[in-house]
């Protein structure tokens, strides 16, 4: 994939061949699902990381469209504790960070997704109309060759989640200045019904703060994008985006 190839989308193989800043939204696809298509055979996992309201998940939807049925995409939103858990461990307010997940669990798919030997493995998909998941959801032919994953945390060492980079053979960090992604939160969050007040409120107590302990694992990726601000990006496009709830709202 990127880490390997010789300029790694720069003309000259310059010391920033490990950043990759595309002009427009359709470029940064087509670049990047070309370099998906060349890459060895066999079952390759690829991570996509990046802070609140980067567009991880309608980059890895753009992505996993271009490459059609030789992708999957399986989430790490999946893992999320139960509500019930989460209110008996006192973190139902801090739904989304990193210790409100199963990491353990979201590490033995990837092993298993890695080690693939039966014809298909189900994996779980996040619901967010109910806020919960749904086992069994997302089918993973053992023929297909690349499984993309996407979340916040693929790149931190602590708390159980240095095993998740381990088992992915590269994670694309997306690299959005915080002003355009607190712009899209406060969106997102009145999106789902929030006053303005409030989803400030959130963006800047909860999202952000929460932002800087995935930006400082940015080092750890592959390759940090700098992803245009594109409309497709924007809170009506987000396909990461989550119900509001009186209590809590997910990180992501």
């Amino acid at each position: 994939m990127y880490a390997a190839s010789n300029d790694a989308g720069t003309p000259d193989g310059r010391e920033d061949r490990r950043r990759y800043a595309p002009a427009d939204l359709t470029e940064m696809v087509s670049h990047l699902a070309s370099v998906l298509r060349d890459g060895s055979g066999g079952r390759r996992l690829l991570g996509v990381t990046g802070a609140p309201g980067a567009g991880k998940s309608t980059l890895c939807a753009l992505l996993q469209a271009e490459l059609g049925t030789d992708s999957t995409l399986v989430g790490m939103d999946a893992f999320h504790l139960a509500d019930e858990e989460l209110i008996r461990l006192g973190r139902r307010g801090r739904k989304g960070a990193p210790d409100t997940f199963d990491v353990d669990g979201y590490v033995a798919l990837l092993r298993r997704l890695r080690n693939q030997t039966a014809e298909t493995i189900y994996a779980p998909r996040f619901e967010r109309s109910i806020e919960a998941a749904i086992a069994g959801a997302v089918p993973v032919q053992r023929d297909t060759a690349m499984v993309i994953t996407e979340g916040n945390y693929l790149l931190l060492d602590d708390g159980g989640w240095g095993a998740v980079r381990s088992e992915l053979d590269e994670v694309w960090y997306l690299d959005v200045p915080t002003t355009v992604r607190a712009e899209r939160l406060v969106a997102r969050h009145r999106h789902h019904g929030k006053s303005r007040a409030d989803a400030e409120q959130w963006t800047r107590d909860v999202d952000l703060r929460n932002a800087e302990i995935v930006a400082a694992a940015a080092r750890r990726a592959d390759l940090i994008i700098e992803v245009p601000n594109d409309p497709l990006l924007a809170p009506a496009h987000d396909t990461d985006s989550s119900r509001d709830t009186d209590s809590s709202e997910e990180l992501s």
